[in-house]
């Protein structure tokens, strides 16, 4: 069988490049050929070379080796993986071994035997793949170092979070597409970490990404690639987040977020599953499972031509909304002494007591943050306590008293309409239908008064 790989034969004698190439052909799927060196750039434009074979003169009776040298050079720009052969003629040794030491893999002299060309041709071809392989662990574990690495369990045994739980167990062994809702701080990557963990994946990398955080101009860059000399920052070649993920998990945070301009790339690389980097003319097959999060009502942003309606089912073939801390009864205590054990071993402070009023006081507080706030909360506390008991005060939670109607300065009616309004769209994680089910509204008066009182 013919090898996997491109060859590309440089010199300026035609007999030459159609002997080679004849040979070569036997060999290897592709085999280009050219006389000229100022072709050489706009071939690599279009072509990934393994094996490039280079003469060393280019003019009659220039002995040199001076072309040669200065076009190894610009190849090994070009493409530092590729290996370069030096074809030379008897008396022209010493410009052959110069050129090794400047980056030529190896070299051969005309005339040539054909078993000795095709065996340093084979070397040179599995050397590029090695260096080429290396080249890309290196760049997926640069990608991976510089994401989130967060960790932790979903913790709870309320009535919301054993369906939470009873959903992850079904789809976890799928390669089903997620969609997770819910409000900030609800846990929604440690529910993607979890799915990940119980996937037939859970060997292979998750990797999060925070679309709301990646700017407009680098996000083709940051997800899908680019290569040397895309831009003008393309210092090298570097793996996009996708592509990193490959055999994995990819986690896309706040989907709601991405301008409508780039989810149209989005949605290519979902239904291909294949990226091209910014600079490169051919793509790469990714094979990546795709959880993707939002605390907004993504129903509504289709509705209003913000988010594409197609990605939209592309990324929730299942859906499931993580539930806000107050609508968890009596999840607060077990993630309370979590969170304690945690941050008392890290401080190096073994409290031992925590009283029943503390923990009565902290379940009355709504938690607008979530378990993110509180574990935020615990984790001040250990740090500012000065005894073995935590106790009200080492919360700190008086300036984050939520105003109710009857503590307005005034009986103001727009007052008190937008905050209920406010509360009931928190309440339902932002589902206008059940928030204005709540408030008695139809959709579109609940839609009026969220403009009125910005809330879209």
């Amino acid at each position: 069988m013919k090898k996997k790989g491109s060859i590309l034969i440089v010199d300026d004698d035609e007999y030459i490049l159609i002997s080679l190439k004849m040979l070569l052909e036997e060999y290897f799927e592709e085999v280009h050929s050219v006389n000229k060196t100022s072709d050489i750039e706009k071939l690599f434009d279009s072509n990934s070379f393994q094996v490039v074979l280079l003469d060393m003169n280019f003019k009659q009776g220039e002995t040199s080796g001076r072309e040669g040298l200065e076009c190894l050079g610009r190849i090994k720009i070009l493409d530092s993986n590729v290996s370069v052969i030096m074809m030379t003629a008897y008396g022209e040794l010493n410009l052959a071994v110069n050129a090794m030491k400047q980056g030529a893999m190896d070299f051969i002299v005309k005339p040539w035997e054909n078993e000795r060309l095709l065996a340093i041709v084979n070397n040179a071809f599995q050397l590029s793949l090695q260096s080429s392989e290396i080249a890309q662990l290196k760049s997926r574990q640069h990608v991976i170092s510089n994401v989130s690495n967060s960790s932790g369990e979903l913790i709870g045994n309320s009535q919301t979070m054993q369906h939470v739980h009873k959903f992850i167990e079904k789809v976890a062994p799928t390669d089903a597409n997620i969609l997770l809702l819910g409000e900030n701080g609800t846990g929604k990557e440690v529910a993607a970490r979890a799915i990940h963990k119980r996937s037939l994946r859970a060997d292979e990398v998750f990797i999060s990404v925070d679309l709301g955080a990646i700017s407009e101009n680098v996000f083709e860059s940051e997800l899908f690639g680019h290569t040397k000399g895309a831009f003008t920052d393309a210092k090298a070649d570097r793996m996009g987040r996708f592509e990193a993920a490959s055999g994995g998990t990819i986690f896309l945070d706040e989907i709601g977020n991405l301008p409508l301009s780039l989810q149209s790339k989005l949605l290519t690389v979902i239904q291909r599953r294949e990226v091209t980097k910014i600079g490169a003319n051919t793509a790469s097959k990714v094979d990546v499972r795709i959880i993707a999060a939002t605390n907004g009502d993504l129903t509504m942003l289709v509705k209003n031509g913000v988010f594409r309606e197609d990605l939209y089912y592309r990324i929730n073939t299942m859906e499931i909304t993580l539930p806000p801390l107050r609508d968890r009864a009596g999840d607060l205590r077990i993630l309370f002494d979590s969170f304690l054990r945690t941050y008392s071993k890290k401080y190096q402070k073994p409290f031992t007591e925590v009283s029943e009023k503390t923990l009565k006081v902290l379940e009355k507080y709504s938690w607008p943050g979530n378990v993110r706030e509180l574990q935020h909360a615990v984790e001040r506390a250990v740090i500012m306590s000065d005894g073995l008991e935590l106790t009200v005060s080492d919360f700190n939670l008086s300036h984050h008293r939520e105003q109710q109607p009857d503590e307005f300065d005034t009986f103001n009616l727009e007052n008190i309409e937008a905050w209920a309004v406010k509360k009931a769209l928190a309440k339902h994680s932002g589902n206008v239908s059940h928030a204005a089910r709540e408030l008695g509204l139809s959709r579109g008066a609940m839609y009026r008064r969220m403009e009125k009182y910005s809330l879209q």
